[in-house]
C-alpha cells in the first residue's frame, strides 16, 4: 500500500473538477459543511482548528482530505477523502457538498477520482462508506457509482462498499 503523508500532496483534475489540499483561505467558504467527528464547526477559527486535526491526520497517514474546487473558477464547493486509518487495505469514503452545488454532478465526478486513486495508488481493497438511512441523497449516489448495502447498523445508519467488480 502506498499511503499518505505524500511527498507532493495529491492534486486530482477532472474534466469540471478537480481535488487539492484544503487551504485555510478556503475555509470561510467550507465553515456550513466542516466537520470533525459529527461535530460542526460554527466559526472559522473552530474550522480552522478542525482542519489543521484533519492535517494530522494525514500526517500521520491516517486520512487524506481534498477540497473539491470548479475547474473553471477555482470555487471551492466541497470536500471529500479517506478517513479513520486505513486497516486492513480499506478505506472509508467521506464527501460533503455545498448545498448550491447538489445535484449537479460535482459529487459523482469526485468520487469516481478518489476511488481511482484509492484503488491505484493507495492500494485499497476495500472501499466503504456509511450514511443515514434517511439520506437519500447519498444513497442514490453511492448506488449510482457500484456501492452495494452491506449491513444496517444499529444507529440508524447503512454501510456500503464499493463493488471493485464494477470498476469506474
Amino acid at each position: 500500500m502506498n499511503l499518505p503523508p505524500y511527498p507532493i500532496f495529491p492534486n486530482i483534475i477532472g474534466d469540471e473538477i478537480s481535488l487539492r489540499q484544503i487551504i485555510d483561505s478556503d475555509l470561510n467558504a467550507l465553515i456550513d459543511i466542516s466537520y470533525y467527528n459529527a461535530i460542526q464547526a460554527t466559526t472559522f477559527e473552530e474550522a480552522l482548528h478542525m482542519n489543521a486535526i484533519i492535517n494530522n491526520d494525514y500526517n500521520a497517514g491516517n486520512s487524506i482530505h481534498w477540497g473539491i474546487t470548479l475547474n473553471n473558477t477555482n470555487t471551492i464547493i466541497g470536500t471529500c477523502g479517506y478517513y479513520r486509518g486505513f486497516d486492513n487495505e480499506a478505506g472509508e469514503l467521506g464527501c460533503v457538498l455545498l448545498p448550491q452545488y447538489i445535484g449537479k454532478g460535482f459529487m459523482s465526478s469526485a468520487l469516481k477520482l478518489i476511488i481511482h486513486f484509492g484503488l491505484n495508488h493507495i492500494g485499497l481493497k476495500r472501499i466503504w462508506s456509511n450514511t443515514s438511512n434517511q439520506n437519500d441523497k447519498a444513497i442514490k449516489l453511492l448506488t449510482k457509482l457500484h456501492f452495494i448495502k452491506t449491513v444496517d447498523l444499529n444507529d440508524g445508519d447503512i454501510e456500503f462498499q464499493y463493488c471493485a467488480v464494477n470498476k469506474l
